[in-house]
């Protein structure tokens, strides 16, 4: 099928990035990614997948803890910096990146 139609859109650069990096190893130009998103929501009728929030586990859901349990969590980690339990983000980041 001719492709005649332009589409403008404005994105956030970070996130287009990411997606041109995972792209270009797909060897998926990014005009064709977006032409086979489009064709999805059309053959679905709608969004071609799942579009909610996170679930996060209860232990760190604060919406099923108790203000004290929300106190004694807070204050468990004001503690932890207080006795030098702490490290680098960047470096608690890059070790999370290898391990996921």
């Amino acid at each position: 099928m001719e492709k005649s139609k332009t589409l403008n859109i404005r994105v956030n650069p970070d996130v287009k990035k990411r997606a041109e990096e995972v792209l270009s190893q797909l060897g998926i130009p990014m005009s064709t990614a977006i032409d086979i998103y489009l064709k999805q929501i059309s053959l679905t009728g709608g969004i071609p997948f799942a579009v909610i929030l996170p679930k996060a586990p209860a232990e760190l859901n604060t919406d099923l803890m108790t203000t004290d349990e929300i106190r004694a969590l807070l204050k468990e980690g004001y503690n932890d910096v207080d006795d030098g339990n702490v490290q680098n983000a960047a470096e608690a980041f890059a070790e999370y990146r290898k391990s996921h």
